[in-house]
């Protein structure tokens, strides 16, 4: 009764006059079933529904004791309350399927089906530039999924009802992202890195040089008197962000000396004397 009070009160049903219908009628059915003088009148026909004394015989309204397959039934008017279901719990009846009359308990809805697990190798340079994927499913279909901003290795994308079929509906496609390494590029968070070799000419001189980003090449500039470990940022380069923003490209410049020797460069470095002390601030 509680349950039912708190379920058909007005209050929380302000949009639906048969509540409150409803819930005096579980009241009156609750006030004659848990006192047992009233329930044993009732149950001998001398009071009706609503309390009031009967006929001799215990005919009149519409009122009493119907015995049937749906239970015990009080009989408040237009439409019935299954007591049996309402009330089993209290006074130990078994619990039908029925509710108000007219009405029948939901059943569970159908099953999906199954979901399907993928695993999607993505190639870094897409995953940096958010460019979609073909994913050939189960059934032998293909789909062009687009990849989330500031996706991960390893991240599960769900793709809603591409999955099995089943009686309610398909399951949904689970694709782990798995992305690839790149054989010159390092992520770091939504930044790339990329050591870039120069000559030492380009170091010490200075001048423009292409360099390759996850969006084609660019041409960049690179100062003169440029040391070994010198980092320029190429803006707006990396993987974008979960926000959308995107990170930047971390350019490491790497002096990068010829295999072998070079007679041209021993014979300028026989011949050149560096000023000052590089390595002073080493304390050697």
């Amino acid at each position: 009764y509680r349950n039912l009070a708190k379920e058909l009160h007005p209050d929380k049903n302000k949009d639906n006059p048969k509540a409150t219908e409803h819930f005096s009628a579980a009241t009156q059915a609750y006030d004659i079933l848990s006192d047992k003088t009233k329930r044993a009148a009732f149950d001998r026909g001398e009071i009706d529904g609503d309390g009031n004394p009967r006929g001799p015989f215990g005919g009149g309204g519409g009122g009493g004791f119907h015995p049937g397959a749906g239970g015990s039934q009080f009989d408040f008017g237009e439409g019935g309350i299954d007591l049996s279901d309402l009330f089993g719990s209290v006074f130990g009846g078994g619990r039908q399927q029925g509710g108000f009359a007219g009405q029948t308990r939901r059943p569970p809805p159908p099953p999906k089906g199954a979901n399907v697990a993928y695993r999607l190798k993505v190639p870094f340079v897409d995953a940096a530039t958010g460019t979609a994927q073909r994913v050939t499913l189960s059934d032998g279909s293909t789909i062009d999924m687009k990849l989330p901003a500031g996706v991960e290795h390893g991240q599960q994308v769900r793709l809603t009802g591409k999955g099995q079929p089943g009686p309610g509906g398909n399951g949904d496609a689970m694709v782990t992202i798995e992305i690839t390494a790149h054989p010159f590029y390092v992520r770091d968070g939504a930044d790339i890195r990329l050591d870039l070799p120069i000559t030492l000419k380009e170091a010490a001189l200075g001048g423009k040089i292409k360099v390759p980003t996850v969006d084609g090449p660019v041409m960049v500039t690179i100062p003169a008197n440029a040391s070994s470990g010198r980092v320029l940022r190429l803006k707006g380069k990396g993987f974008s962000a979960k926000s959308g923003v995107r990170g930047d490209q971390l350019v490491r410049l790497m002096i990068h000396l010829p295999e072998g020797g070079d007679a041209a460069l021993s014979s300028f470095a026989e011949s050149w004397t560096p000023s000052g002390d590089i390595r002073a601030n080493l304390g050697v």
